[in-house]
């Protein structure tokens, strides 16, 4: 289970990092073509350097992946996180399925011990 191969940390991380609206855009489009970190920050109405800080929050999720180039620095999606992400929520899912299912079955049974 992805779920017990993350850390509570790293968990945190991911899910803090997609917590924010301008953060899943920037995954977004980093998923569709590498971009420069000014190339986003000319999409927002925030200065370089807050765009530069959402990109830190994603690299430090490890949703998406800085290098450099040049004076540039680049920022690519890394679809491997993305799946794990995917991954993860689904398990969370299954766990809320099966939880639910539990509390359907107590609330229909009879007080007496039976089924209602």
């Amino acid at each position: 289970m992805v779920v017990d191969q993350l850390t509570d940390d790293e968990v945190d991380r991911l899910f803090h990092a997609l917590a924010d609206a301008t953060r899943r855009d920037i995954v977004r489009r980093a998923i569709d073509a590498e971009h420069s970190v000014s190339e986003l920050a000319r999409r927002y109405p925030m200065s370089l350097t807050a765009v530069q800080k959402h990109v830190d929050v994603l690299a430090a999720a490890g949703l998406v992946e800085k290098r450099r180039h040049g004076r540039e620095q680049r920022v690519a999606g890394r679809h491997d996180a993305i799946a794990r992400a995917q991954r993860l929520l689904d398990e969370y899912e299954q766990l809320w399925r099966v939880r639910l299912a539990t509390i359907d079955q107590i609330l229909d049974e009879d007080p007496e011990g039976g089924t209602a």
